[in-house]
């Protein structure tokens, strides 16, 4: 079996819609999440925007209530939508992450991040960018670097 490094892995693979698995070093928790990109054109970006998907979904509905978030920031997605989901997830897309390729690839060579064989499907991706786009938690810097 050929070992293909892990920038040539991370920079094939990465695209709007591409779905990494890691643990977050900034989340309190200590179980790995995935994680969406939502750059379009993430190879021409120095920093990825993702949304984190969580299964606190009853959870994170009743934040977003408090705080009075609108509806659309909210996305579900069950397993029939995207199968590595063992169950119904939740992203806000309220609260993204902003990664540099190079922490990937960092990731990947620590054997600390998994790459998911399929991406997020495409209606569940606009969703994501139009949930992001409506959020008044997400910084315009953030928004155009996913736009561009």
């Amino acid at each position: 079996m050929i070992d293909i490094p892990a920038h040539i892995r991370i920079l094939a693979t990465i695209k709007r819609g591409s779905v990494y698995y890691f643990k977050e070093d900034n989340f309190v928790s200590t179980e790995p999440h995935f994680f969406v990109v939502l750059n379009k054109n993430p190879k021409n970006n120095t920093v990825l925007i993702l949304a984190c998907a969580t299964s606190q979904i009853e959870k994170r509905k009743e934040i977003a209530r408090k705080l009075k978030f609108l509806e659309e920031t909210l996305v579900e997605v069950s397993p029939s939508d995207f199968s590595f989901f063992t169950k119904s997830t939740l992203f806000d897309c309220n609260n993204v992450i902003e990664k540099s390729v190079q922490s990937l690839i960092d990731k990947l060579c620590n054997n600390c991040l998994e790459i998911c064989s399929i991406n997020m499907p495409e209606n569940v991706v606009n969703s994501l960018i139009k949930g992001v786009l409506a959020s008044s938690q997400v910084s315009e810097k953030n928004k155009k670097i996913m736009e561009s």
